[in-house]
Parts: structure tokens; sequence; C-alpha cells
């Protein structure tokens, strides 16, 4: 793939030509030239778009596709256009299908579905056997057929010896073990956090306790066996405590939040619209500050979106009953820049690479071209014209957003809206 961009602004703290606006000359997928300009006298594909920006390529830790088994909701192949046209260029697959993604085959079979695709995926594999939080799975296989990660997609472990015993197995060959924050006899039957609204609405809560002392838990476990654990969607201000001062102790522990979760307060909720039916729960307005705090002074190092279609038969039914999730690849990069800079935004949604064993390529002469390309100054409001996926089930609808994507090259391949 070979091609020119033309006056383009790099965003890119390890680049050389962090801030400038240049021409990228892209040949045979790699950077070969970047300067104030450049000639095409071979013809290349030239890309010329208002106002573009370009960074490295951001990465999702925590994307749900419905496939294998629930592709009415989303296929793997059309999530990964949508990511694309998000601007990421690689995401981390939850193993919530059906069956779940839990041995050496279906790694290999959720990966072959991605070939050919400009978006990488990284498959994440179920921590226990079919997700029953019972038995390990087979870790180390697929750690060698290609998972990232291992994690019960919003489902507690609730033994804590197996949790004791799946840090140490992965410790073995470097595995990362993720544990959803929540205590299942604590928040019960609960659908929306517990608190004043909770009362108001009339709808059973979930307790900020319940996250709290699951992380708590697993962090006890994850210094006495010196293991590698990483904490998805975080939501509440005591939470942010804790790592802190797990980091503090250097525990080997990561953790993530999704950007609803930073910019909805559970005030929401006052016309039960199920697209904020989301795991965890929306929580309060406090919460939502000391998560963005978290993110700022680094205590939290990733933002995710979670994304997570659920189509309209178990969406657009009694709050009590919906299904809990909400997409959110088409919305994230406009999400973010109500709250943050462009410049800490592009880091959020770049700096979770490494901590899963991606790559990561700069901005700069002789690297693979793996590019994220967006507008960062287009306010607009968010509608199901800017919806791509399958399902619409987003808690965005209607609100007002600040950049838009144009799309991304990477894999050798140029995808753009």
């Amino acid at each position: 793939m070979n091609a020119l961009i033309k006056s383009a602004t790099v965003v890119d703290s390890k680049s050389d030509f962090h801030n400038e606006t240049v021409d990228i000359l892209i040949e045979n997928g790699r950077i070969s030239k970047l300067s104030k300009r450049i000639s095409n006298p071979k013809n290349y594909q030239e890309i010329k778009l208002e106002n573009l920006y370009v960074s490295q390529g951001w990465f999702d830790s925590s994307v749900s596709f419905g496939e294998p088994g629930y592709e009415e909701r989303e296929t793997i192949s059309n999530g990964l256009n949508v990511a694309a046209k998000s601007g990421f260029t690689a995401v981390a697959l939850n193993a919530n299908s059906n069956p779940v993604i839990d041995s050496y085959a279906d790694i290999t079979l959720v990966k072959s579905k991605a070939n050919g695709h400009a978006v990488s995926l990284y498959p994440i594999g179920s921590l226990t056997q079919s997700g029953k939080s019972t038995d390990l799975a087979e870790l180390f296989d697929m750690k060698n057929a290609g998972a990232v990660a291992f994690y019960d997609y919003q489902t507690p472990i609730s033994n804590p010896n197996l949790m004791k015993i799946a840090l140490q197995y992965a410790s073995n060959f470097g595995g990362l073990v993720c544990s959803f924050p929540q205590e299942s006899k604590i928040s019960g039957l609960g659908v929306v956090n517990e608190h004043i609204n909770s009362t108001k609405l009339g709808l059973k809560g979930n307790a900020a306790l319940a996250e709290e002392l699951q992380i708590a838990r697993d962090l006890f476990i994850l210094e006495y066996t010196e293991g590698k654990l990483h904490i998805p969607t975080i939501s509440t201000a005591k939470s942010v405590e804790l790592i802190r001062a797990a980091k503090a102790k250097k525990l080997d522990v990561t953790c993530s939040v999704a950007i609803h979760n930073l910019l909805f307060p559970d005030d929401v909720l006052e016309e039960f619209d199920t697209n904020y039916k989301v795991l965890p729960p929306l929580r309060t307005q406090s919460d939502c500050d000391a998560l963005i705090e978290g993110l700022k002074d680094g205590t939290i190092d990733m933002v995710t979106t979670d994304h997570n279609p659920i189509d309209i038969e178990h969406k657009k039914i009694e709050f009590d009953y919906a299904k809990y999730g909400t997409i959110g690849l088409e919305s994230a990069f406009g999400a973010l820049q109500t709250v943050f800079t462009t410049k800490k935004a592009i880091a959020l949604l770049t700096q979770g690479k490494s901590r899963f064993g991606i790559s990561e390529s700069t901005i700069n002469e002789g690297e693979i071209a793996d590019l994220s390309l967006f507008n960062p100054d287009e306010d607009y409001d968010f509608s199901l014209s800017h919806i791509s996926s399958k399902s619409k089930n987003s808690a965005f609808l209607g609100k007002s957003l600040k950049g838009t994507t144009y799309g991304i090259i990477a894999n050798n391949k140029i995808e753009l809206k």
C-alpha cells in the first residue's frame, strides 16, 4: 500500500514531528518520508482532508462483537469496520460469545475471522471454562494461540482461591489476568447505583461497596502471588484510592475506566433509558470527578469504550430486564474531548497497548504506518446517522461531542469513511 497524506498535524509525543503540520509519504505500508512538502511523482493515492490530524493508532482494551453465537448483535467483520471508521487500529475482543472463547481452537477461529482487515484483533480468552468461574480454562494454550489476556467478561470470580491459582499459574508465562470488580453477594440483584436515585426510581441498588470489596480482595491476593493483574472498568472514587495505594506498593496492577462512566452520573437515569443500563452502573458525580482525576494523575492506566452491542429485543424492554451494555466505538473520541485536551485524549486512546503486549509504532521515518486520522475541532450532536454498528444501543445519542474521525491506515491498508 502506497499513499501520500497531505498537510497533517502530527500528535505523537514520541515523534520528531510532534505538533508539526507535514506531508507523510507511505510506501509498502511504512512511513518513508515526513516533510513540509512532498511531491507525488509516482501518482500515489493522495489523502487530503479538512483540518487533518494524525496520531499513533488507537487501541481499545474491551470490545464485544457477539460472534460467534450472537451475530444478530454484531459480527466480527462489521465490528472491525466500525472500529476502523472510529479511528481504532487495534481492539481486544472479549470472550462473551456463545460458545465462550476458552480454547486454542476458539482463539484461532476469531483471529481467522479478522484476516484481511485494517484493524488488528487481539482475542481475550475466558479465564475459566465456559466462563462459569469454576475451573481454569486452557490459559497457556490460548496464550500460544494469540490470547493477550484472560477475563470472564463482566463475571466476577467469587472463589478467592481460584483467583489466587490463576495469578500464580499465569505468572509462569507472563499472562495477564483480568478480574471484574464486583462482589456478587453484595451487588445482589441491583441494576443501578445504590444511592439517592435508586430510591427515587424504585430500582434495586448495586452498592459501590460491591466493587470496592472485590478490588481490595484481589489486591491482597495479587500481593501474595506477585502476579500480573488488570482490573477493567472501575467506577468509584474509593476504587481509584485502592489502586493508587496498590501502585504505591509497586504491585503489578493496571486498570481501565469505561468512557460512559466518566461522563454520565446516575442522574441521567430519570427517564429509565435502558441505553444507560451498564455494568458497572453509572455512579455519582463525585465518582465521575474522581475517575477523571485518576486518569489525569496516572492511577487509571487507560480508557475503554467497553463497546457492547445489544439487539433491540434485549434493550427496548423494562429496565430491570434489559441487558447491560452500550456501544461506544463511534462516540469515543468525541466524548473524550468534552473532558480532555486533544493531546490527553490521544494519550488515553493509545497508552494501553503495552499492557496487552501490543507493539507501538511512532510517526517517524522507517516505522510501520499505524495511524489514526481525525479532526479534533468539529462540534456536533451524536445521532443514529453516526452509528455503523448493527446494534444502536448508544448512551451517547443526542449528546454534544467534539471531534470526528476520518479512519485509519494500518496493516498495509487504508480504511476511510
